[in-house]
Order: C-alpha cells, then structure tokens, then sequence
C-alpha cells in the first residue's frame, strides 16, 4: 500500500473566437461558431507508489490510434513523460469537431468515399451547408488544435499531482437506452419505428448503473469526480452548434454546488447499441432534424420526458446523473475515505479478428452501388443517399482489403486501483460486452471505458449481426461478434490477474 497522489488539468478545444468548425458525426456538412456549451480535454493523474496512470476524457466525437500517437509525440518532447501510462477517450459527442485523422480504418482497409469515387466517378454531394472562408478550422487544423491543446491538459494534471485521496459511489439514473429494433421476420433496424404490429422487441437492454468514483485533498475537499454511463453523449447529435451534451451539464451542475474547481472525468461504458431516447414512448424533436433512420409518421402524444433531441431532455438527464452523485457523495462514511491504495497497470495489444466480407456480399454492394448510378446518373445525391451508399461501399471497400489483413491490432488499458478496475477499448461497444465484464470480474467494481486509445467503428452482438442494419453491418466496425468474445475474455484474465497479485 502507498500514498496516493491526485492531479487535474482541464483545457477547452473551442477554436479562437468566431472560428467555425465542421461538427461530427452525421452524414451531412454541420458549419458552426456556435457554441452552446464548451467542449474540453480534461485530465486526471493518479500516482501511488512506482505506478503512475493519466486518464484524458475528451469532448470528441472519437479519440483515433493516430490522435493519441500524436499526442504522445507531443508529450515526448519532455523526455521523462510517461508515454504508455497515457490514456485517451471520448464521450462520442456528435456536436465538436472533425478532425483529420479521426479514424483509424480508412488508410489501412480503405475508404467508403474512395470506392464511391471510383464506382461513380462524377458523384457529387449535395450539402445542407457550405463554407470556404478563412475563419474556418479545416480538419487538418483541427488535429494539430486538438492534439495540443490535450497534451497541454496531460501536462496539466500530470503537474498539479498532490497527495490526496478517493472514495468509491454508486448511483442509479436511466439515461441509455437501446436504440435497436427486432421486427418479427427477424430483422433489426437502428432507430426502428414500433409503432406497427411486426414490432416484436427491443433488441438488448440498458444498464442504469453509474460507476463512481471521488477524489480529494488531504483536507477530505472534493476535488473531482469520475463518472462512468452507459450511454453516449448524443442528446444534441443532430443539432448545429457546439456542445459537450449531457456530460458538460453534469459539470456545470456540480460546479454550482461545489465550486469551479472540481473537475469531471466522464467515461462512456459499451453503448454502441444505446441511445438517450425511448423509442417506446417517442418523443418527437422539437424542431425537425435531418437523419434518413429517424422518420415517424402520424406520432401519438405520449406522457413523457422532454425530447431528448434536445436541450431540454439534455439539461433533464445532466441533472438525473448530478442528483445520484451528490447523493452518493453525502452518503460517504469516514471509512469510504481511502489515502493509501494499490495501484496497477497493464496495456495488452491484442490481434482482433478481422470481420469479412462474402463474395455474394460484395456482389450484391456493387450491384447496389451500380444500380443508383444508373438511375440517378450524375445528379448530386443528398444525405440520405449518402447514407446507404457507404454501407455497400464500406462492404465494397473491406472485400479489398480482406485478403491482405486477417486481424486488427488495437491497445487496451486495465488497471487496478484498490478493490477498483478499469478497462478501456476502441469501439463502439454493444452493452452486452460489457455486461459480460463486469458480471464476472473480480473487482469490488468494474470501470469500463468505450472509444478509447482509437477508433475502429461499432462492435455488435452475434444477434445484432443476424437481425442485420446500420451498426451491425459489415462495414459498420472493423471486428464481429467473435472479437467480441476475445475481448471479455482478454480483458477479464487480465483484470483477475491483477486482483489476485
């Protein structure tokens, strides 16, 4: 047991003053300087003994391999700097930047825009907006902003390291909820309507849970906080201003009551199926979005929460999770309160297998894409053409590249801090996955953090595959659902290996 150390640092990405920025996360051109809240990198330190870890929380759309390399080759300028103890996510915010270098897919398996440019040579996209002044940040930009500004928040908790303390909480808010539909035939749609006799079910469950965790100075003062939900930050995904979504609530909340120097580390657990919305008890958005999935006709009028397309059902769930952690925070017993700890860290490289591509489902994606090209020509098409396009011409693209790469190499972190896990991973993790994790590990409680230390699309269930749509297609992820097992199983042995030393 050693004493434990405790630094923040926070950082806000928003570009210089009237900047605009492309927002990501659609597809269809968002352009804004509008800012409804701030986006930032914020940066927890935690030392104990020999063992020093430094988690970044970034209010980002993904945290890409390529982002975190180049962040630590920022970092590497100070030749003592921790490098692998460096850990990125995002809490999956469709309303902040894109950047250059986001994914970690394209370069190495292909991109859907280069096969539709070469099956279709003249296509054109037919955008709700367009910009090319000079006070907009390109997305090459834009990675060179990001980058720095999250190594300056890095540097920042790594700096302000002093000895303090933590206390595990609890708390319970529903804020994910599945987002995927069985219909009776089998088949599974991403935003299904229900309101029809062949709705049989919803595909998964939610997890209402919310891993807690609280730091302090030697004074027993709160100094931050570390919140883990099972549901990506996407209440304001459609919208076109700049937003850190429920997160950034949650932090302005807890600063009215604690003051503004407590910080918020929020991690998003798997929630690749999951949504902020009941499809169930739907509720319309307040004004009309722009989403080819998301379309009901003749809606009832349901007693409900407020669209939560909205700032409104935003402002709701920020405070549903802010009221849990202050009830959880005045809950804590003298001996909650822990000084001298444990902590270890492990970072596995594992080889994911790469899910492939039949030849009947690469003939059918080029026949697909052939048949629109025929029949609508040259004319531009919109984002709902878009949409469906690069799903065939994701298959399309992976059916090439299959034959040279078997598996996907990616990094993933575990820890052990006392009688608490964490672990991270790269995609966008069905909740199942995580489920499995946490039921079966060893640790007193199970941090699970998705979309990070890169970006390699969604991970769905062997049901999602079968029932088939937008985030269990192909093209949808770099792995299927027999990558998902590797995974539990990896991370598992290794989270029981370290709470057993």
């Amino acid at each position: 047991m050693s004493k434990i150390k405790v630094g923040w640092g926070e950082v806000s990405l928003l570009p210089e003053s009237g900047k605009k920025v492309s927002l990501a996360g659609q597809f269809y051109e968002r352009i804004t300087d509008i800012v409804e809240s701030d986006i930032t990198a914020t940066a927890l330190a935690v030392e104990c003994g020999e063992e020093i870890v430094v988690f970044c929380s970034c209010d980002l759309a993904s945290t890409s391999k390529l982002l975190l390399d180049k962040v630590r080759d920022i970092l590497s300028k100070d030749k003592n700097f921790p490098l692998n103890k460096v850990i990125l996510n995002a809490i999956h915010t469709h309303t902040s930047y894109v950047y250059a270098n986001r994914s970690d897919t394209a370069k190495k398996f292909g991109s859907s825009l280069g096969v539709l440019n070469k099956l279709m040579p003249n296509v054109k996209y037919e955008e709700l907006v367009t910009y090319e002044g000079d006070d907009y940040v390109k997305p090459e930009g834009a990675y060179e902003l990001i980058a720095d500004k999250i190594a300056k928040a890095i540097v920042l908790a790594y700096d302000n390291r002093k000895e303090g303390g933590y206390a595990q909480g609890f708390g319970r808010a529903t804020v994910g909820m599945c987002r995927r539909v069985v219909y009776n035939d089998g088949s599974a749609k991403m935003w299904g309507d229900v309101d029809t006799a062949t709705f049989e079910e919803l595909e998964g469950g939610n997890d209402s849970g919310i891993e807690l965790l609280f730091t302090f100075d030697n004074d027993k003062k709160l100094t931050g906080v570390i919140a883990n939900v099972a549901c990506p930050a996407q209440v304001l995904e459609h919208r076109s201003f700049i937003s850190s979504d429920y997160f950034g609530k949650v932090k302005e909340y807890l600063r009215e009551k604690y003051g503004k120097d407590v910080f918020l580390l929020g991690l998003v657990s798997p929630a690749g199926d999951q949504c902020p919305r009941d499809l169930v008890r739907w509720v319309e958005p307040e004004s009309p979005i722009n989403d080819p999935n998301i379309i009901r006709n003749d809606v009832k009028a349901r007693k409900q929460d407020p669209s939560m397309f909205d700032i409104s059902g935003c402002k709701l769930i920020g405070r549903r999770i802010t009221n849990e952690i202050i009830y959880s925070l005045e809950s804590l017993t003298e001996s909650d309160y822990v000084y001298d700890s444990i902590l270890k860290h492990s970072v596995l490289n594992i080889d994911m297998p790469l899910r492939r591509v039949t030849p009947k489902e690469m003939d059918i994606a080029v026949k697909a894409i052939e048949d629109f090209y025929k029949e609508n020509g040259d004319k531009p098409i919109n984002y709902k053409d878009n949409a469906k396009l690069h799903v065939h011409a994701g298959i399309v693209a992976r059916y090439e590249a299959q034959d040279k790469i078997e598996v996907v190499p990616i990094e993933v972190h575990v820890l052990r801090l006392g009688k608490v896990a964490f672990a991270t991973n790269p995609y966008e993790l069905f909740l199942d996955y995580g489920n499995k994790i946490r039921a079966r590990s060893m640790a007193e409680q199970t941090f699970l953090i998705q979309l990070s230390c890169g970006s390699f699309g969604y991970l769905p269930t062997l049901k999602a595959e079968r029932g088939s749509h937008y985030s269990a297609y192909v093209s949808s992820g770099t792995s299927g659902h027999e990558g998902g097992d590797l995974l539990v199983r990896k991370t598992l042995a290794e989270i029981d290996q370290l709470m057993k030393d």
